[in-house]
């Protein structure tokens, strides 16, 4: 039996980690607020923001707002609960004497 538990690979990464800990704190996020927060580009931003999408971790809406067109994300409660778990399990490893 492993002393650690495996961490999420749809979390693991970076950019998808941000962009769920941002909707964490914001609930609802401007796909321009993610990319600016982010600083990554719109195509990398697009790309990952679709894996969170097909995990179920976030929704994606998308509409216009002035002729111009708006995609907002907003964390579901899969992606809640599997950040709440990612960031257990995080707190196992720096802290594994704990355990």
């Amino acid at each position: 039996m492993t002393r650690f538990r495996e961490l999420d690979p749809i979390l693991h990464s970076q950019l998808r980690l941000s962009i769920v800990s941002l909707l964490i704190s914001t609930e609802v996020a401007e796909f321009k607020y993610i990319r600016e927060q982010t600083g990554s580009t719109a195509g990398n931003l697009s790309i990952q923001i679709t894996k969170l999408k097909e995990a179920g971790y976030i929704d994606v809406t998308k509409k216009f707002k002035n002729n111009y067109p708006q995609t907002l994300c907003n964390i579901t409660q899969l992606g809640k609960e599997k950040f709440t778990e990612y960031v257990s399990s995080l707190k196992e490893y720096l802290s594994p004497d704990a355990n």
